[in-house]
């Protein structure tokens, strides 16, 4: 097999090549005169959607049925709670951080305590405890809208030799995430015991614990992005997560990551989560309406979804 046919033979190219024609035909209409300021907002926005979409595709991973629907009641509980506690104060920072991490080990403490306990469905019990968390948020919100501290909001909002930093941080995320699962043993786990549980509990892999570990990281990322979004923003608003639901999962569908598990793919997340933005993008550049921009977008995606899975099955 040639180099060439060999790439293309990788799940995560098509989502790249697919976000390139997208950002190409956008900069066409402008003749090129948008191309660095398209890049720059493709890539601030896209890594937001990398952020949650990595802790979904971990929990994906897992097999079928793992998914967590907690995620953006988890980014408006953190968002808000951090805002206050800092509140506009540059050192309070750090303890904005820490009060955003504790908050996602303890969604994701939740979400597996109701499926371990209750034995119910993880779609249901995260459903679940997404009604609670975001019933907090609505409750230590109040209608408040607190700006962050001004070191915070400058750090988010600003860029690095022409690289957004939020960018940067979604890199670092997404290296840890690659390392996690290519390097390290908890990787194996995550994949064995979603190409088979009853098989990684008779080669006794801690089943329940790789599970558990799982559920946490998603949270803690998902808090992590709502820390990160709020600031970018100027202020947490209690609908400020919504729209990643379905984002963060169809970031790791584009993506080529295994829906029935097993399979993770860390290259993909990141050219899914740029397409979703460039091809809005694209169409919004176009004058296309909001009623015919949804089906063309949805058409797209479901394009992009079958020309990945058709070239897939036709590799192996």
């Amino acid at each position: 097999m040639t180099p060439l046919l060999s790439l293309f033979g990788k799940p995560w190219i098509w989502s790249w090549l697919a976000a390139f024609i997208v950002w190409f035909l956008t900069i066409m209409v402008t003749l090129g005169a948008s191309t660095l300021g398209l890049s720059q907002a493709a890539l601030t926005f896209a890594a937001f959607s990398v952020v949650v979409g990595i802790g979904q595709m971990f929990v994906i991973t897992l097999g079928p049925g793992n998914i967590d629907l907690s995620v953006p009641a988890t980014m408006t509980l953190a968002g808000t709670v951090a805002l206050k506690l800092m509140n506009v104060e540059n050192g309070m920072i750090l303890p904005g951080l820490l009060i955003t991490v504790v908050i996602g080990l303890v969604v994701g403490l939740g979400n597996y305590a109701l499926i371990k306990a209750l034995r119910i469905p993880p779609i249901i019990a995260t459903l679940s405890m997404s009604f609670i968390v975001q019933s907090a948020a609505i409750w230590t919100n109040r209608g408040l809208r607190i700006k962050p501290p001004s070191m915070l909001a400058e750090f988010t909002t600003s860029n690095t030799l022409g690289v957004p930093n939020v960018a940067i941080v979604a890199l670092f995320i997404s290296m840890l995430a690659w390392f996690l699962l290519e390097k390290t043993i908890y990787g194996r786990w995550i994949s064995a015991i979603g190409q088979s549980m009853p098989a990684a509990r008779m080669a006794g892999i801690p089943v329940d614990g790789t599970r558990f570990v799982t559920y946490l990281f998603c949270a803690m990322l998902a808090a992590l992005a709502g820390y990160l979004l709020a600031c970018f923003s100027g202020g947490a608003a209690l609908n400020m997560g919504s729209e990643y639901l379905l984002m963060s999962i169809a970031v790791v569908v584009i993506g080529g990551t295994a829906v029935a598990g097993g399979d993770s793919n860390v290259p993909g997340i990141w050219g899914a989560s740029l397409f979703m933005f460039l091809v809005v993008s694209m169409l919004n550049t176009y004058g296309v309406g909001a009623g015919i921009r949804l089906i063309m977008t949805g058409l797209i995606i479901i394009s992009v979804i079958m020309l990945a899975g058709g070239r897939r099955a036709g590799m192996r």
